[in-house]
Formats: C-alpha cells, sequence, structure tokens
C-alpha cells in the first residue's frame, strides 16, 4: 500500500518548528502509519516548496492507497497564493480520482473547501495547546472513524481557521462549543476524506515544543502572563509525557488518557487506515 503524505509548512517554518526540537508534521504521520501499517510505502511531498507545473497529477493519485494531509500555517482563503490554490485543485482532483483522504487541521480545512465548503477565521480567536468538551454528534457515535473515542473527548489543537458550511456529501461527527465543527467526513465525487480539525498525531512533547516555537505570539494573545509561565506550562507538560503516570501533572494539566493513551488519542487515524485496508481487498 501506498501514501502520499502532503506537508502543508514552508521550508521557513518547518525550520523554526525544528529549531524549537518540534518534530516535522510530515514525520509525525509516517511514524504513524508505519506504527499501524509497517508495511506502507510513502512519499512526501512540499507543495511550498513546489513548482505548480511539478504537483502530482491524475496517474500519481491512481496509484495510491491514501492521502494524508498534514496541518500548516496557511490560510486557505489566500487563493491569490499559487501553491495554495493549487493545493485546493489538488484535492480536487484526488475527489474526482477516487482517492481515500486523511487530514487533520488544515486538512479538514481543505476537505471541506475542495468539496464546496467554506472556512473562516473563528471570531473567538485561536484555540491552542488542548481542545476541550469535543461531542461526539448523533453520526458520530456510530460512525466507525470515532470507534475507540469516549463521548466527549480532550484533543491537541492549534488554529484560527474553522469550516463554517459543511459541503455536500459532508458528515459532522464530532463539535466542540469554541471552534464548532471538529470531525468530519466527506463523500464527494467518488472519494472519501476522513478528517479532523484538532491533531491526533501530536504528543504532550511535540504539542509542549509548538507552544515554545509560538512563544510571543501566544503571550501576546494572552494565554501566558509571561515567559515564565509559559515555561512552567511547558515544563509540565513535558514532564507528563516522561512519566504519564504522574496523577499531580494531568490534574494540574486537566488531561485524562484520551490526551495520554495513544490508543484513543490515535484512534481516529488507525480507523481510517483500517477502512482503507478493507477497501483494497
Amino acid at each position: 500500500m501506498k501514501f502520499l503524505i502532503i506537508d502543508g509548512y514552508s521550508k521557513g517554518s518547518r525550520e523554526k518548528l525544528d529549531e524549537a526540537g518540534m518534530t516535522y508534521a510530515w514525520k509525525l504521520y509516517a511514524d504513524m502509519l508505519l506504527k499501524y501499517l509497517p508495511d506502507a510505502e510513502y512519499e512526501v511531498f512540499f507543495p511550498t516548496d513546489t513548482e505548480i507545473s511539478d504537483f502530482p497529477g491524475r496517474d500519481i493519485l491512481e496509484g495510491l492507497s491514501g492521502i494524508i494531509w498534514t496541518g500548516a500555517d496557511l490560510d486557505i482563503n489566500e487563493t491569490h497564493i499559487p501553491t495554495n490554490a493549487a493545493q485546493i485543485k489538488l484535492a480536487e482532483l484526488a475527489y474526482e480520482v477516487g482517492n481515500d483522504s486523511w487530514g487533520s487541521c488544515w486538512g479538514i480545512q481543505m476537505a471541506a473547501v475542495a468539496a464546496g465548503g467554506s472556512v473562516e477565521r473563528n471570531p473567538k480567536g485561536r484555540e491552542m495547546g488542548i481542545g476541550r468538551k469535543i461531542t461526539k454528534t448523533a453520526e458520530g457515535i456510530d460512525h466507525p472513524m470515532l470507534k475507540g473515542k469516549p463521548p466527549v473527548f480532550y484533543a491537541f489543537e492549534s488554529h484560527y481557521d474553522i469550516v463554517i458550511n459543511v459541503p455536500e456529501g459532508g458528515v459532522v461527527l464530532a463539535r466542540n462549543p469554541f471552534s464548532g465543527i471538529q470531525a468530519m467526513t466527506v463523500k464527494h465525487k467518488k472519494g472519501t476524506f476522513w478528517s479532523s480539525q484538532y491533531h491526533p498525531e501530536y504528543n504532550l512533547y511535540e504539542i509542549a515544543r509548538l507552544t515554545l516555537a509560538r512563544e510571543k505570539l501566544l503571550t501576546e494573545q494572552g494565554f501566558f502572563k509571561d515567559h515564565d509561565a509559559m515555561q512552567s506550562y511547558v515544563g509540565k507538560m513535558e514532564e507528563l509525557y516522561k512519566e504519564p503516570d504522574r496523577m499531580d501533572l494531568s490534574w494540574q494539566l486537566g488531561i485524562d488518557e484520551d490526551i495520554i493513551d495513544d490508543s484513543i488519542r490515535q484512534s481516529e487515524f488507525k480507523n481510517w487506515l483500517e477502512f482503507i485496508k478493507e477497501r483494497n481487498q
């Protein structure tokens, strides 16, 4: 089985995350892919680094078992940026070809826009760190994507933009009060797209490193009073990552096993791979 991992972060953004000690988005997904599907093959595509003429075409997409979209620090409505518009065209082509796609954050926004939905800036501001009170919808309760997830759960988040109009063929599987749509599937033309606004690929260490990388911005936005407050928060996350049984830290951070336990946190992606395997048999 062959997959294409699309990492939407620019080279400059990747370098900044690397400086903060964060793993590249594509690598987080590659590791998770091989964890649950050891024999899988994959290629990584960096659209913001690539000439439009070199974007994958129909012949490439037809040879794939699935497409994986990572997060990205992009605005999907900035279609005057050629590589943004080209990514949307690529997702549209994947629907036409009949690819099965997965995506988180930027991925759910791509799933919506490429099928005719829309995305806007969240008037409540940034959702960062831990997304709370994510609740399964009636459709999400029995949907295979959310198998293994409790009725209400928390997940890692880092985004401004949210899906506001669900495309035809879209089904909302989970919501929360802050951002609205948190999980969605789309059937469009010949393709499918399973997606989450949150990041199942992150763990406590990665979100801590991302917080460190965004310190100036997050402090300006009121998430932290000062550097010491940020450092204390990040330190607790990293300690809990190393010692997941530390009840004191999980209580202070207000998190539970749905964040700490890989089998729960990553269940959506694992379920997508099971869906892919069944469709390829």
